[in-house]
């Protein structure tokens, strides 16, 4: 005798409380898996960074759950579909219950039901908790992540198979090669090689390699902020003075500013003219080749090959220079950045003391961790798509900062000391271990 029996033989008064009590708590659970599904898939980066800083334990379960968000998603979804499922019978035997001999006729009585359905479902399982997860998405995430993590527990591993045999009918249906490894399965064997078996230098480059198709130009080119260029209306002295001050092979040409790029000059062609000083160094610009910021690198290096170029101005979607991409900088985004006998020997961090040190925002983050003696995956939970100590601040803060501003992550205290041009230029970071 199944459960169902039982409701059913139970006497009316009890079997309807059964049943309203059963279908509340179905409302419920789709009230929040419908509700999840938007509110922990809208939280931003900087978001998320706030979270990852809050020690109560309801934070770090969104932070757990959130390291599956595709599984997540699906499991949400799969888990709304039993939901509504249930709630469609148990609201149906509740109607049959409270009325068992309705006078008002079998076509009234399912046109009743079927409202009632509608009515439940869509305003409370589909439009109030969608509603309020989208205005309040931390708050709903952090409040009802208990029911979430409950939610996935039961579902996730009915969505994992329901992932898995999707996967295999695709395979069969498009003959897709299941032998082949995916990016992720790959960069995970990367993460278990053994130190003393490959650097992290070695690591690095593998990793490089292997996300070589997905990096946008944006993520790679020098921003408009480090772009170095030349005025059309400087004299041919002019020129070679700042050519030998920045010691750079390729430069722009620009009017008035960056959006007006003209043309792009090989330093090279001026050399053979350093005599004549009434040269027309106008004469030996070159068109300048514009990429969208979000060209993969991958086809910017097949047309600079097929083009014969080294060097692209990069717009935005208005159509303003936001930056510069050469061949160096994709090199560097696999092999890492090639230093040269003109690269500027500044002091790159100050230490005062074991809990104390003051980074150049340029610093990579791997470096910062080397020097102050910590993992370098110490700040991979909170770093986004940073690699320097100044784009971790930033992530964190989710703004620009002022200086003298302090942002709190974990154990550390990041001090900006210095702003410039809205680029952090010093940052302190302070290690208070919390007990």
């Amino acid at each position: 005798m199944n459960l169902l029996t039982v409701i059913l033989q139970l006497p009316n008064p009890q079997s309807s409380t059964v049943l309203a009590i059963i279908l509340l708590g179905l409302v419920i659970l789709a009230f929040v898996s419908s509700g999840s599904q938007v509110a922990f898939l809208s939280l931003e980066q900087k978001d998320i960074n706030l979270i990852k800083t809050k020690p109560q334990p309801a934070y770090k379960r969104v932070v757990d759950l959130l390291e599956k968000p595709q599984e997540l998603l699906f499991s949400m979804q799969v888990a709304s579909i039993f939901f509504y499922l249930g709630i469609a019978l148990t609201s149906n035997l509740l109607i049959d219950s409270l009325i068992p001999d309705p006078s008002i006729g079998h076509g009234v009585m399912l046109g009743l039901k079927v409202i009632t359905l509608i009515l439940v479902i869509f305003l409370f399982c589909e439009c109030l908790p969608k509603a309020y997860a989208a205005q309040e998405n931390i708050r709903f995430s952090k409040d009802f992540g208990i029911i979430t993590e409950f939610i996935y527990y039961i579902f996730h591993r009915a969505s994992a198979w329901m992932l898995f045999s999707a996967g295999k009918l695709e395979a069969s249906m498009f003959k897709r090669n299941n032998n082949a490894l995916s990016n992720m399965e790959i960069d995970t064997v990367i993460n278990k090689v053994k130190t003393d078996e490959a650097s992290e230098e070695e690591k690095k480059i593998l990793k490089g390699v292997l996300n070589f198709n997905k990096i946008p130009v944006k993520q790679v080119m020098r921003s408009r902020l480090d772009v170095v260029g030349l005025e059309h209306s400087l004299s041919f002295a002019e020129v070679i003075r700042k050519v030998q001050q920045i010691h750079y092979t390729k430069l722009p040409v620009y009017k008035n500013n960056l959006d007006e790029t003209v043309g792009v000059i090989n330093v090279r062609d001026l050399l053979l003219h350093l005599k004549d000083k009434d040269f027309d160094w106008h004469s030996v610009i070159e068109p300048a080749y514009y990429v969208h910021e979000y060209k993969l690198i991958e086809e910017l290096l097949e047309e600079f090959v097929d083009k014969s170029i080294s060097l692209a101005i990069v717009v935005d979607e208005f159509g303003g220079t936001s930056g510069m991409v050469t061949l160096d900088d994709i090199h560097a985004s696999v092999i890492g950045e090639i230093k040269t006998e003109y690269d500027p020997h500044e002091k790159t961090y100050e230490r005062l003391n074991d809990y104390n040190y003051i980074f150049n925002g340029k610093v990579k983050i791997s470096d910062a961790c080397k020097v102050m003696s910590l993992p370098l995956d110490t700040f991979d939970l909170v770093k986004g798509d940073s690699d320097s100590v100044a784009g971790l601040v930033l992530e964190i803060a989710g703004e620009i900062p002022a200086v003298g501003e302090k942002i709190v992550s974990g154990d550390f205290v990041f001090t900006v000391l210095e702003v410039n041009k809205n680029r952090l230029q010093k940052v302190k970071v302070s290690i208070e271990l919390q007990d």
